[in-house]
């Protein structure tokens, strides 16, 4: 599914991820934390596909919302369970979105 996002100008967080072969409670986990960055103030929409190979994009209002949703504390357990066991590598790059546009039938 396609974020509905609103008028830019507003952040895109790119979260590009390698997996390793420790599996155990990365899809549960995922799923909580796209729930969990779903309430917080200034999150606006996300686009995620997952393979060995994992990209999700997060939409957020202002910078700080960005740092709260880095700071919170089931996430930052995500984190460390990310570096710990569930990636090989991963890459996080905050942008600032100034245009968008696109295609739907």
């Amino acid at each position: 599914m396609i974020a509905k996002t609103p008028k830019p100008p507003y952040y895109a967080v790119i979260f590009t991820s390698l997996r390793s072969d420790q599996a155990e409670n990365y899809l549960e986990t995922a799923l909580e934390m796209e729930r969990l960055a779903a309430l917080q103030k200034g999150y606006l929409g996300h686009e995620t596909a997952r393979e060995d190979t994992g990209i999700t994009v997060s939409y957020w209002q202002d910078l700080e919302s960005i740092k709260n949703w880095k700071n919170q504390s089931d996430h930052l357990i995500a984190q460390k369970m990310g570096r710990e066991a569930w990636y090989t590598a991963y890459k996080t790059r905050i942008c600032l979105v100034e245009r968008d546009y696109g295609f739907e039938l």
